[in-house]
C-alpha cells in the first residue's frame, strides 16, 4: 500500500516536472513583462534591473551573474544601455547559450530603427550613445517589433509551443491596434515640452509633440546654475506646456525651475513596476500619455 502511494505521489509530479519552462533573464522590466506578454507560463523570467534604478548607472552583481549563468536566454534593451554592466555579467556566467552570437543573445534593438545617432562622437558631447537614442521602448510600433522578435526566437528555441507563441503574439498585437486607436484621441500634437533627459523622443516623434529644451546641458551632465538660468530664460520666452521627469532623475531641479516660473511638473513613469498599477507596458504607455494629456503633476 506504501508502495502504491509513492508512485501515486511520483506520477503527480512527473507532469509538472516534465516542463519546467525556458529560463529567460531580462535587463530591464519592461523587455521582462513583453516577454511574460508572449510566452506566458512558458518562461521563468527573471529581471537584473529593479524599476526604481536608473538603468544608466547600474552595476553588476553576484545575482546578476548567477541568473545569467542559469538562463536559456538574455533580453537586452541594446544600444549600449546596458554597456557598464552586461558585458561583464554575460563573460562571467560562463553560460554559452547566452554568448554574443548565440540564438540566447537577445539584443531587442536590432528589430527597431534607432533615431539620434550621432555622426561624430566625442567627450565634450556628454554621455551620447554613439548607436542612437535607446529609449525606444516609448513607442508603440518599435515596441511590437521587439514582441515579433521574441515570439520568432522563442518558437525557435522552443518549437513544440511555437503556435502558442504566435498565437499569443497576434493578441498583443490585437490589443495594441484597439490602444492606438484610444491613444489617437489624445490632443498632444504641437505641444511642447522641457525635459530632463532624452528619454522621451520615441513617444514624441510619434505622437506628435516636442522637446524643445533640456534640463541636462548634455546627456548625463547635471545642469549648472547658468544653464538654469537659460532654461528659466526659454521658459518665459516660449511658454512650453510643461516640464517632464521621471521618478528616478530631475525632480530637485524640476521643482526648481517651477519655483521661478510656474510652469508644471509632470512625472511620467520610464518603465513598467515603477508604480502601483503600472503592471505591464500597455500600464506604462497608458499612464504616460494620461498625463501628458491631462497635465497632472
Amino acid at each position: 500500500m506504501k508502495r502504491i502511494i509513492i508512485l501515486l505521489i511520483i506520477s503527480l509530479l512527473v507532469p509538472s516536472l516534465a516542463y519546467a519552462g525556458l529560463k529567460v533573464v531580462a535587463t530591464l522590466p519592461w523587455i521582462g513583462s513583453l516577454a511574460k506578454e508572449i510566452a506566458k507560463d512558458r518562461i521563468e523570467i527573471t529581471t537584473l534591473i529593479k524599476p526604481n534604478q536608473d538603468p544608466h548607472y547600474a552595476e553588476p552583481k553576484p545575482s546578476m551573474i548567477l541568473a545569467a549563468r542559469k538562463a536559456d536566454i538574455i533580453m537586452f534593451n541594446g544600444l549600449d544601455l546596458e554597456i557598464g554592466y552586461l558585458p561583464r555579467i554575460i563573460e562571467s556566467s560562463n553560460n554559452p547559450k547566452i554568448q554574443p552570437g548565440q540564438k540566447g543573445y537577445f539584443d531587442c534593438s536590432k528589430f527597431i530603427t534607432p533615431i539620434e545617432k550621432p555622426i561624430t562622437l566625442d567627450r565634450s558631447m556628454g554621455d551620447v550613445h554613439p548607436l542612437g537614442n535607446p529609449h525606444y521602448h516609448f513607442s508603440p510600433e518599435n515596441v511590437f517589433k521587439v514582441a515579433e522578435g521574441m515570439a520568432s526566437l522563442l518558437s525557435d528555441i522552443d518549437p513544440d509551443n511555437a503556435t502558442f507563441y504566435q498565437k499569443n503574439l497576434q493578441v498583443f498585437k490585437e490589443r495594441l491596434e484597439e490602444k492606438k486607436r484610444q491613444w489617437s484621441s489624445l490632443a498632444l500634437k504641437g505641444k511642447r515640452y522641457i525635459s530632463y533627459h532624452k528619454l522621451f523622443e520615441y513617444m514624441a516623434e510619434e505622437f506628435g509633440f516636442q522637446i524643445i529644451a533640456y534640463i541636462e546641458p548634455k546627456p548625463g551632465i547635471p545642469p549648472s546654475a547658468g544653464h538654469i538660468d537659460k532654461l528659466v530664460d526659454i521658459i518665459k520666452d516660449k511658454k512650453p506646456d510643461a516640464i517632464l521627469i521621471t521618478a528616478v532623475a530631475g525632480k530637485k531641479e524640476a521643482d526648481s525651475i517651477r519655483q521661478r516660473t510656474g510652469v508644471r511638473v509632470i512625472v511620467l513613469p520610464h518603465d513598467v513596476g515603477v508604480e502601483k498599477g503600472i503592471e505591464d507596458w500597455f500600464s506604462m504607455i497608458d499612464e504616460a500619455l494620461t498625463r501628458l494629456h491631462k497635465g497632472n503633476n
